[in-house]
């Protein structure tokens, strides 16, 4: 390599260049998937109003100045392509995908990085039972591209072409933590579930509780230590049905409105993908906004904005489904790589 090549760089190429091509092989596979199956690849805006709003997720600020003194306006890095997408569902499109750059700030870990590839795609007039079956035909095509017979994480193996196992959130309690989740929630659907109940539960498991915290911190620590340890594990996991107050852009069941028709796959410790069938209700759809940015006001003192423009496009979008799934974590399962930082050409320095 020529001298002129970083050192930090250099340091390591022998070893990241054939990560790097297993990666350039499984980002041909994925375009080659969805190009088959006759979707159409979009391309939008990083620069956006709003940069998604749940309410852990920090964000990348900037300022965007109008030419000829026409004022400026803070807009952000998105979090996710998912807002610009669902509105081109609602102006018609039936079936796109995206491999977006997209931001969180604070985010740094061996599975972590400030920038990262996001794949997302999108089915009008399907369920998230039709992303189940693509996600599983995508991660096993890619895996044969590159020449695997199995998934590797953190020196842990799991074998994508056996049939995967898929447990429901409330399943995966009893089966790994021994409670009933029904009796934790109330029995209308709640944004802030009575985290009483729960806090019994998990005292009674020995885990801590503080005063101060909500159903949802609470069941997030049962499921670290009960749940996730289990999942993934020989197969690839995909949990469903999540209770509504963890699913704030996703579709209540018909069945039991308590939960929402959201998946998340694990392969060991990686969350490798988080779908929903889509909520299409403008006013469900704001109030679940308003209370996330109430949220973290209260968490971190700051709100970002509702984009107006895509409430009025969860009105008019059909009956859908949508996906995102972390590029460079498929890179990771698929050659075996460690971090993050081994499978991404040039790291956020």
């Amino acid at each position: 390599m020529s001298d002129r090549i970083p050192f930090w760089y250099k340091k390591d190429y022998g070893r990241r260049l054939p990560l790097l091509k297993q990666r350039e092989k499984i980002i041909q596979t994925v375009r080659r998937f969805f190009y088959q199956r006759d979707f159409l690849e979009v391309e939008t805006p990083i620069l956006q109003i709003s940069p998604g709003l749940e309410p852990h997720l920090k964000a990348f600020s900037t300022e965007l100045f109008e030419p000829f003194g026409e004022g400026k306006r803070t807009l952000y890095l998105h979090t996710s392509p998912e807002f610009t997408m669902k509105k081109l569902l609602a102006a018609g499109l039936d079936k796109i995908f995206q491999m977006a750059r997209v931001f969180r700030n604070e985010e740094r870990s061996k599975h972590h990085h400030p920038e990262f590839v996001m794949l997302e795609w999108y089915r009008a007039n399907v369920d998230y039972n039709c992303l189940m079956d693509d996600t599983i035909a995508l991660v096993r095509a890619c895996t044969e591209a590159c020449e695997k017979k199995v998934l590797t994480e953190n020196g842990r193996q799991c074998d994508p072409f056996a049939q995967w196992e898929r447990i429901s959130v409330r399943e995966a309690c009893d089966k790994y933590a021994g409670f009933d989740l029904l009796e934790t929630l109330p029995e209308e659907p709640s944004l802030e579930p009575d985290p009483q109940p729960l806090a019994q539960v998990a005292k009674s498991m020995g885990i801590r509780v503080a005063e101060d915290d909500r159903w949802d911190d609470i069941f997030f620590r049962i499921a670290f230590e009960k749940i996730e340890p289990h999942l993934g594990r020989g197969v690839p996991t995909i949990l469903y049905d999540y209770p509504v107050c963890m699913a704030a852009l996703s579709r209540k069941k018909e069945q039991d409105p308590r939960f929402a028709e959201r998946f998340e796959v694990y392969v060991g410790d990686i969350e490798l993908a988080n779908a929903f069938s889509e909520l299409t209700d403008p006013v469900e759809q704001k109030k679940r906004f308003e209370h996330d940015m109430d949220l973290k006001e209260q968490l971190y003192g700051e709100r970002y904005p509702i984009d107006e423009d895509f409430i009025d496009a969860v009105g008019a979008m059909p009956k859908a489904a949508g996906i995102a799934l972390g590029i460079d974590r498929l890179v990771m399962l698929i050659t075996g790589a460690e971090r993050i930082e081994d499978v991404l050409w040039a790291p956020v320095a």
